[in-house]
């Protein structure tokens, strides 16, 4: 049997990644509220299905991808039920082709592990360089509702698309792209 708490509305009393901590205090210190729970490792699509039953809304899925050179990267959420087409990806960017980036590259430079991949990565992507592009599926950005990973494979969020559009994302310095694919 696959666990899923019940709602919450606070941050877990023991954050277990660094940027799982950014991500409560982020949204404490920008007044964002949100729900949450807590699960047994969800790495898998089917898993998140149970995610979404209980939180009342569709998790996204998140890929980290890059460039073959691997200096382009991007960040880049979609329906869970979504097949993912670089060639319709890359095509909508007027980029070449992507890949899945390295797992190691997903840890150093997003801080999660395969599975927890989300946007919220953001927080650790600051500097004036910003390395990795946010790309929305237009899909996604048509809801109300944001329902995402809290850079963990045990933890998830439903928040108000706003409230991740607007003020999170003014408060990192990004300006995510909205595509159609």
């Amino acid at each position: 049997m696959f666990y899923v708490s019940e709602l919450k509305n606070t941050p877990p009393e023991k954050c277990s990644t660094e940027l799982q901590k950014k991500i409560y205090e982020t949204f404490t210190k920008l007044n964002i509220p949100y729900e949450r729970v807590d699960t047994d490792p969800a790495i898998t699509m089917d898993l998140c299905l149970l995610i979404d039953e209980k939180i009342g809304i569709k998790i996204v899925k998140t890929l980290f991808l890059c460039n073959r050179q691997q200096t382009e990267f991007y960040l880049f959420a979609t329906r869970g039920d979504k097949p993912f087409v670089t060639k319709d990806f890359s095509r909508a960017l007027g980029i070449s082709r992507v890949s899945f980036a390295p797992s190691d590259k997903l840890l150093s430079m997003m801080g999660t592990v395969v599975g927890a991949t989300t946007v919220l990565s953001a927080l650790l992507d600051m500097d004036a360089e910003k390395k990795v592009k946010i790309v929305l599926d237009k899909e996604v950005t048509d809801g109300e509702w944001f329902g995402c990973s809290d850079g963990t494979v045990n933890g998830y969020l439903k928040l108000k698309l706003k409230y991740i559009l607007e003020d999170f994302f003014n408060y990192t310095g990004h300006k995510p792209l909205i595509i159609n694919v």
